[in-house]
């Protein structure tokens, strides 16, 4: 049967009032297009809905029934549209998503604080996780988006770059490098190197960066966690190269940072499953995120301490 939702509520205006024009008052339709929309639905059931006089409109036992059951069905579905509307612009509930240690430590704390203060109904879930274990969790739908270091070569992702920040010169304070007020990659040569390992998305950028300026060091240590890079460096063990998001440096500590040139830079991306909405909840903390992400930026760059 080929009717519409319009003809089923004239139908039941009809039913409600007992009358072509005050039903057609009722919901906005002349008396004649009230009539024709009768005839129509009339037709397409095939049976008789309506006796009409010109006094008078009665529902015929077939309408009777129809109008009983229709009336129902109809309010049912104003409040199924009703939920799923108010859903549309729910604004709570928990939002979840996975981030490596860096931006975990670094980014992320400012980022739940500002989104919990916007959105207290939010409760936003950090997933603490080395990159590919990020992406997994993104492909797998067990969180709702993440932040991850470019380049992500993934056709079945959506990314967005929120930060760029360039790659520091870690080394004890009576490192040579430590007196110089900037550092040319290439005088890394023969030096050895404290250097995250391939957990991180940061090194094969790093070792992309060291075979573009021609830099042959040997690497002496591969760690997983960022915040090992710092007393690893401070024992002399070697020296290292690390992003900006890592600072600040601990407190009362011999280290020190300088800046490497030519600068590179590494860029932060949100990333969340392509062709597929994220709830209002989600899209808000993604829209914080990004916002966060600027303003550690601006504020990085007014420092100009590394």
């Amino acid at each position: 049967m080929n009717y519409s939702i319009k003809q089923l509520r004239v139908f039941v205006a009809i039913a409600r009032h007992c009358s072509f024009s005050r039903a057609g008052e009722a919901i906005g339709l002349t008396q004649s297009a009230v009539s024709h929309s009768v005839k129509e639905l009339e037709a397409e059931i095939g049976v008789r809905l309506l006796d009409r006089t010109t006094r008078e409109v009665v529902l015929t036992d077939a309408g009777q029934r129809l109008a009983n059951r229709v009336e129902r069905l109809l309010d049912e579905l104003q409040t199924s549209l009703l939920d799923a509307r108010s859903f549309g612009v729910q604004r709570s509930g928990t939002v979840r998503v996975a981030s490596s240690q860096t931006i975990s430590a670094h980014l992320m704390p400012q980022c739940i604080a500002a989104g919990e203060q916007q959105y207290p109904d939010i409760r936003i879930m950090l997933r603490d996780q080395a990159q590919q274990q990020v992406l997994h969790s993104i492909r797998n739908a067990e969180v709702d988006f993440g932040i991850v270091v470019d380049p992500v070569l993934a056709v079945d992702l959506d990314c967005e770059p929120i930060l760029h920040e360039p790659f520091l010169l870690l080394c004890r304070r009576d490192h040579p490098f430590a007196a110089l007020p900037e550092v040319h990659w290439s005088a890394l040569n023969g030096s050895r190197l404290v250097l995250q390992d391939y957990a991180s998305g940061s090194r094969p950028l790093i070792d992309s960066a060291l075979r573009q300026q021609g830099v042959e060091a040997s690497v002496v240590q591969e760690i997983g966690h960022p915040a090992t890079l710092f007393p690893m460096v401070a024992a002399g063990i070697g020296i290292s190269i690390f992003p900006a998001l890592a600072l600040p440096l601990p407190e009362g500590g011999q280290l020190t940072v300088c800046r490497l040139v030519p600068e590179i830079n590494r860029a932060l991306m949100l990333v969340r499953r392509k062709n597929r909405s994220l709830t209002p909840a989600a899209e808000v903390i993604w829209q914080v995120v990004g916002q966060q992400a600027a303003l550690l930026q601006q504020q990085r760059r007014q420092q100009a301490g590394y």
